[in-house]
């Protein structure tokens, strides 16, 4: 165990219950090791994995989430989302390489600062005795961020077996025949003296 060690401990606190626990164990003077920093979320039920994976990710030797008892959480369900999130969390966390006493769940009242106080005491001291966070676990996880997606293949569509014929195309009406160019004036005139001359001749 290295003794100079002093571990970077992150806990996600619920605002109505683990944060006001965090408060009482001030006002109670409670010693809560200085190795905890705070970050005050409105439900535990609301931290996503992800969100503990990436504090992992840049140097975080250990992450608590603190939130109310079941059964007592402002959002019903709040509680029982975080116990479910936590057990997930736990077989990403084998996959990575990661102990799981790295990452602690409990559930704090908001009078409870003793209890509060103890659990960041024995969260700091369990990672002390771990050691660092060895570098290099999250290789493969930067790795997979990284890397680009996979190209998809186009497949083209396979054609049915039997295809449907192929609307016809609606018949182009004819265009109306053009009408021929009405004569001028000085033509209808001419043509008339020419049939007047004819039925004289006739006569």
């Amino acid at each position: 165990m290295n003794n100079n060690f002093e571990p970077r401990v992150i806990a996600f606190l619920c605002n109505w219950c683990g944060y006001a626990g965090a408060d009482a164990a001030g006002n109670q003077h409670r010693p809560v090791p200085a190795n905890i920093r705070v970050v005050r979320v409105l439900c535990a039920g609301r931290v996503d994995p992800q969100f503990i994976l990436k504090a992992f990710k840049e140097g975080a030797d250990g992450v608590m989430v603190i939130g109310c008892h079941p059964g007592e959480c402002h959002y019903k369900e709040g509680a029982h989302n975080a116990l479910r999130r936590a057990k997930l969390l736990e077989k990403l966390l084998f996959q990575f390489g990661i102990e799981k006493d790295r990452f602690h769940l409990d559930w704090v009242s908001a009078s409870e600062g003793e209890k509060f106080a103890r659990a960041a005491g024995a969260m700091v001291e369990s990672i002390r005795k771990l050691g660092p966070l060895q570098p290099g676990l999250y290789k493969d996880f930067e790795e997979a961020e990284a890397a680009p997606a996979p190209a998809q293949e186009t497949v083209a569509p396979e054609k049915p077996a039997f295809e449907k014929p192929a609307p016809e195309k609606p018949a182009q009406e004819k265009p109306a025949p053009e009408k021929p160019p009405e004569p001028k004036q000085a033509e209808i005139s001419d043509k008339f003296d020419e049939l007047l001359k004819d039925l004289n001749n006739g006569q």
